[in-house]
C-alpha cells in the first residue's frame, strides 16, 4: 500500500492492487478510514470515524494536492 502523502496525522495511500478502479485514494487517521474518488471527479466514497469536520479538512488537502496525488496515481499504475 504506497503512501503517497502524510499531513497532520493523515495518510494518503492506495492499495497496488485496485489499477482495475478509477483514480481513488484511501485515507487513514488512527481508526478512521476512508475512500474518495479523484476520477471522473473528487467524490467521497465512504467515511467511517470521520466527523465532519476532519472530512472538510480531508476535502481540503485533496483538492490542494490534486496533481500529485493524480500523477502519483498514474505514475505507479502505469508502470
Amino acid at each position: 500500500m504506497p503512501k503517497v502523502l502524510e499531513i497532520n496525522g493523515y495518510k494518503f495511500s492506495f492499495y497496488s492492487n485496485e489499477n482495475d478502479e478509477p483514480a481513488h485514494i484511501h485515507i487513514t487517521k488512527n481508526t478512521s478510514n476512508a475512500k474518495y474518488w479523484l476520477e471522473p471527479e473528487l467524490l467521497e466514497e465512504y467515511s467511517y470515524g470521520f466527523k465532519l469536520i476532519e472530512r472538510r479538512k480531508i476535502k481540503n488537502i485533496l483538492r490542494e494536492h490534486y496533481n500529485t496525488l493524480i500523477k502519483k496515481w498514474h505514475e505507479h499504475f502505469e508502470n
